[in-house]
């Protein structure tokens, strides 16, 4: 089968045996495939990560020995792939179990191949009336939905969303599930036009910064999300939190985050990180319309052409970048 392998920063489109499946794994057929930032993260050193990457995902099971009956299933996954037999794992908890393997991400490939492997409790069933477009973006949903299942959001929680990019996007959706008083601050007119057409309301991330007028900003906000992906808007999410509020880092890099202890200590503000979320709970809120991420979507690709995908997706301002396979 034909895949994309990461290795020494570099990428090759290689040929590779379709892998090979334990009983508790099906063989899933690979139709859709999303581009995210992680996978840039990971082309440059992340995670030290060496195969085949890809971990947002919708396909078809192909083979599954030990469940012949979910032989053509449509299924997206969980990519946390737990041990088994820690007590993480024996508590339903595989996403912080110590030993874990991601999919696409730590020691097991992933979905930008052909066919991927799956652990049969890892698959997720998508009902039919669920578009795959809309779909693809069950894994990064359930990330951004992880924030109000970790922290209590209610309707006048004022929360602000650094960042309008893709996870800024999907983050501020989420929460306005939970509240009416979200804003997001960005930087692009036309990024921060997309999420105003949908309800929510936008700010220039630069004018919240600094003194002056500005100065209305510092501290008007209950939970700040760092959505930006830049080590340096942990600063910015500090200044505009509340004495005794909650700042949540949603999105991971390789540079390390400079940080002055000292704001977290004199304004008893309290530092969460926020990684992977429910992808089933996700997939339920695709299903409903309670968010319908597809206006995301950049540009499709077909397989053949990753390169030209990943440069695109890796374009600064670029959103959403899918990968389609052929029948």
């Amino acid at each position: 089968m034909k895949a994309v392998e990461f290795k020494d920063q570099k990428i090759s489109v290689v040929d590779v045996p379709v892998p090979e499946i334990a009983g508790d794994e099906a063989l899933v057929k690979v139709m859709m495939a999303g581009i995210c930032a992680t996978d840039m993260e990971l082309l440059h050193g992340y995670q030290g990560f060496e195969g085949i990457p890809g971990h947002e995902f919708v396909g078809f099971v192909e083979k599954a020995p030990g469940a012949p009956d979910l032989v053509g299933a449509r299924v997206t996954a969980d990519i946390n792939v737990g041990c088994g037999d820690c007590p993480r794992c024996r508590s339903t908890d595989t996403r912080h179990c110590p030993f874990r393997k991601a999919i696409g991400i730590q020691g097991k490939n992933g979905a930008f191949a052909e066919y991927c492997a799956v652990p049969l409790a890892n698959l997720r069933f998508l009902p039919d009336n669920l578009e795959t477009i809309d779909a693809v973006f069950a894994e990064p949903l359930a990330a951004a939905l992880e924030i109000a299942q970790q922290v209590h959001v209610h309707q006048q929680t004022r929360i602000a969303v650094l960042g309008d990019g893709r996870m800024g996007q999907l983050c501020a959706l989420a929460l306005d599930l939970y509240s009416r008083r979200v804003t997001m601050l960005g930087r692009h007119r036309e990024k921060m036009a997309l999420a105003a057409a949908r309800g929510i309301a936008t700010a220039d991330i630069d004018e919240t910064a600094g003194g002056g007028a500005a100065a209305h900003w510092k501290g008007a906000f209950d939970l700040v999300v760092d959505a930006t992906g830049n080590p340096e808007a942990l600063h910015q999410a500090l200044a505009l939190t509340r004495p005794e509020g909650l700042v949540v880092l949603k999105t991971t890099s390789r540079q390390p985050s400079p940080l002055n202890l000292a704001a977290l200590v004199v304004d008893e503000l309290t530092l969460l990180g926020s990684r992977c979320g429910d992808v089933g709970f996700a997939v339920k809120c695709l299903a409903d319309q309670r968010i319908k991420p597809n206006f995301l979507v950049d540009r499709i690709y077909p397989f053949s052409e990753f390169p030209a995908a990943f440069a695109h997706a890796a374009q600064q301002g670029s959103m959403k970048v899918l990968l389609a396979f052929e029948d």
